[in-house]
């Protein structure tokens, strides 16, 4: 835990040019994680036919998922030792490493363990883009960027799923991931020197190997649990049970660890910071919720307002350009005002709203009152996400911003598998389906005396208690004042 009482000095401004190279390439760098998460899912029937293997081929997601969240906190732990420029070129260059793996993958089975080596380097480049914006400008000015980065996912999800499909129809599969090398190649250059302007906080840190084998172990259980459990095997099944219970086991050992260890890997200062805790836990259910939304919407609309695949992905626009506006207006009034918790407690209050109509009118609404009931969900929900990230880059010491942004996106990641999981669960329970099912699967087979509707309706409504939590710990996160681009001089405990 911080200790000593030193000095803490906001890094020299860099000049607007050095800026604006930095944030190019690191935005590119994020495009490629989150264009990539997307870019898969319509190429893998393609997939799955050419290698012979349609059996696995949800593996294929599973893999990346899992390597990617598991070293998300990693990266940030690691660029506070050794650097953000030397940690994020390396996670491109293993990125582009597993990228090219994936093209010349002969079988599925190489295919996944490839896509898990991919997996390893996209997840430090989301969070340390982050990390690294928070280096280059203060708080004040980083609030803008961040409305930028959510165009960044906000294209990947409309332009990856298009992408992929007529890519892989045309193209070739394997083009998918060759993509990745140019684009890769490009952010490693642009980035390589730019960094090297970057004001360094490293501290002579040591990585708790024991601490982080147990988070990684904790989170890669946990995530096989929800990614098996219903569809695999039953909820009730001894696998699930076994890996639930050995990611407790190995939770509470990680906790144990922390209490303990001389340097834990994750702080105790940094985790029990008020403002880091409930940011960190608001955006646990924010994100949670726009990732469960975005899964089961397409499907909403195919199985009750019968659309085709094309038209459901279009249909989905809306939750996108909405979310895009509400982060780029919380991001410019946050830099603006004192109290930048109100853009987003105002949006939150809308979007529980919206849900509630959602939830309610649930098949009832025409397509124009459910697009624009999804442009005001989206808008709501946008405005949560840069100032969650500012907010807790803000309360922590530089030599910590990597840590503390990475244990943020972590969080993001973990809550969405658990709440699209939860979803899953609540609608498969709506329709009285029990053993091993996949809601698509169910969807595809459903007869008339399935209630579809109805059960879609239960996603609403977890998704409407879900954004509540988030207003509720967004409400008691602390409103302190963020720091600008002069020098100031504060109380950093070490």
């Amino acid at each position: 835990m911080d200790a000593s009482v030193s000095t803490r000095a906001e890094p020299a401004p860099l000049d607007h040019a050095t800026v604006r190279t930095i944030i190019i390439g690191i935005m590119l760098a994020m495009f490629l994680a989150a264009l990539d998460q997307t870019i898969v899912a319509t190429a893998l029937p393609t997939i799955g036919r050419e290698l012979g293997d349609l059996q696995n081929i949800s593996w294929v997601v599973t893999a990346y998922l899992l390597s990617s969240t598991a070293a998300t906190p990693l990266y940030g732990k690691i660029s506070d030792i050794h650097g953000r420029r030397t940690t994020l070129l390396a996670a491109i260059v293993i990125f582009i490493i597993g990228s090219i793996a994936c093209a010349l993958a002969p079988s599925m089975f190489a295919l996944i363990v490839a896509r898990f080596v991919q997996g390893l380097g996209g997840g430090g480049l989301i969070s340390l883009a982050q990390t690294i914006t928070a280096d280059a400008v203060s708080p004040k000015e980083r609030s803008r960027y961040m409305g930028y980065f959510g165009i960044v996912f906000a294209l990947s999800s409309v332009a990856g799923p298009v992408l992929g499909g007529i890519i892989s129809q045309s193209v070739g599969w394997a083009a998918i991931f060759w993509i990745n090398v140019p684009l890769g190649a490009l952010a490693f250059f642009m980035t390589y020197n730019a960094l090297k302007k970057l004001p360094r906080h490293e501290r002579a840190h040591k990585l708790d190997y024991a601490g982080a084998g147990l988070l990684v172990l904790a989170a890669v259980l946990l995530l096989l649990a929800l990614s098996w459990g219903g569809v695999i095997y039953p909820w009730s099944s001894r696998e699930i049970i076994g890996l639930l219970a050995g990611s407790i086991v190995a939770w509470a050992l990680f906790a144990y660890r922390l209490m303990t260890a001389p340097e834990p890997f994750l702080p105790l200062g940094v985790l029990g910071d008020r403002v880091v805790a409930s940011a960190t836990l608001a955006g646990f259910f924010g994100i949670g919720t726009m990732v469960g939304l975005s899964i089961y919407l397409p499907l909403f609309f195919q199985s009750v307002l019968h659309m085709n695949a094309a038209a459901s992905g279009f249909a989905l626009i809306p939750l996108s350009v909405g979310t895009v506006a509400g982060a780029q207006t919380s991001g410019l009034i946050m830099a603006r005002v004192r109290h930048y918790k109100r853009a987003p407690m105002i949006g939150l209050s809308i979007s529980i709203l919206a849900m509630i109509v959602l939830t309610v009118t649930a098949g009832q609404l025409p397509m124009f009152g459910m697009e624009i009931v999804l442009v005001v969900v989206g808008a709501g929900l946008g405005t949560l996400f840069p100032v969650t990230v500012v907010a807790v880059q803000n309360a922590v010491a530089p030599h910590h911003m990597g840590t503390a942004t990475g244990t943020v996106n972590f969080m993001r990641a973990l809550g969405s598998a658990i709440l699209v999981a939860t979803f899953g669960a609540i609608f498969l329970a709506g329709v009285g389906a029990t053993g091993g099912v996949s809601v698509e699967s169910l969807i595809a087979s459903a007869g008339s005396s399935i209630s579809l509707a109805d059960a879609f309706r239960g996603i609403f409504a977890a998704a409407t208690g879900c954004i509540i939590i988030s207003f509720l710990l967004l409400l008691l996160m602390e409103e302190r004042p963020l720091r600008g681009g002069e020098r100031p001089t504060t109380v950093v405990l070490d």
